[in-house]
């Protein structure tokens, strides 16, 4: 378990800034790349499917760069339909709301940050992008285990662009252990140290081990009669009793985030034991990362 320097608060103020582990992982079912088909009286127009491409995704005032498969088209009506963007988006939101899926943002995009693409770039994506010069812009996110899904939408009054990305896993940690590996290891040794990483010297879950939670909440949906002692350990650096008290407070902030998810509080039990268990030498940094650890005992 290894612990690192708080940056989550300051980054709501900064521009385009988004935790992809704050969008809940979906598991509802989707279809064929690129997911979603357009209702009655829309047809899709300019296709365009790239295998590894990169889009300008807006996100609360900035563009981010999204890289992965992805397919771009504008929308139009049908026929003698009437273009409606409101009916369009409305649609839209619901399928994507079906898939788990959630808005994260929707704003005008500033010219500033439309010249600051470049001229290539808006020549590449314009097929995907719309008019991003004077219509709204929504962005939608489908967390998934094996894959992030973007999607972008704008319309104006006679049509609108659409571009969905499929990207990579958001979590990629050395140390994440599976829920099945968790479970062999539990029925081994009735222990497993877990991979949770805390901001320095505080009890902050730190995003990037959302994975390894929702790895430890999968095992306990899967086995409905497992109890577990969530146990957390520290270094020797400082003083016994608050590395026992920190240890605790961690060991807490798990639970906490295990019975958030819908576990009940009497499968759990926290404890601290601070230094007092360490697995290897506290001499050298190497030993006293291995100590730094939660270890999921089975009850």
């Amino acid at each position: 378990m290894t612990t690192g320097a708080a940056t989550a608060g300051n980054e709501a103020s900064v521009a385009g800034a988004f935790d992809l582990s704050t969008v809940p992982v979906s598991a509802a079912p989707l279809g064929a790349f690129p997911y979603f088909s357009l209702p009655d009286g829309y047809v899709s127009t300019g296709e365009v499917t790239h295998d590894f491409f990169s889009f300008p995704f807006w996100v609360k005032g900035a563009f981010r760069a999204v890289e992965g498969k992805v397919y771009m088209s504008m929308i139009e009506p049908e026929d003698d339909q009437q273009f409606s963007r409101l009916e369009l988006q409305r649609n839209i939101e619901a399928v994507i709301n079906r898939a788990g899926g959630i808005k994260i943002s929707q704003a005008p995009v500033t010219t500033e940050a439309i010249n600051a693409l470049g001229d290539q770039t808006i020549s590449d994506t314009t097929a995907g992008t719309g008019d991003i010069y004077n219509n709204e812009v929504a962005t939608y996110v489908i967390r998934r285990a094996d894959k992030t899904i973007w999607v972008h939408f704008d319309a104006g009054n006679s049509s609108a662009g659409l571009t969905v990305a499929e990207t990579a896993p958001l979590v990629v940690t050395a140390g994440l252990l599976p829920a099945d590996q968790l479970r062999r290891e539990l029925e081994a040794d009735g222990r497993v140290a877990i991979q949770v990483n805390f901001a320095v010297d505080k009890a902050d879950i730190l995003p990037e081990s959302r994975g390894q939670i929702d790895a430890v909440l999968a095992l306990l949906r899967d086995q409905e009669n497992l109890r577990l002692g969530v146990e957390g350990h520290t270094d020797n650096t400082g003083s016994a009793a608050h590395n026992r008290a920190l240890s605790e407070a961690r060991a807490r902030s798990v639970v906490a985030a295990l019975t958030g998810a819908g576990i009940a509080v009497n499968r759990l039990e926290p404890r601290g034991f601070g230094p007092d268990r360490p697995v290897a030498d506290n001499d050298a940094e190497a030993g006293r990362a291995k100590n730094r650890r939660v270890e999921l005992v089975k009850l």
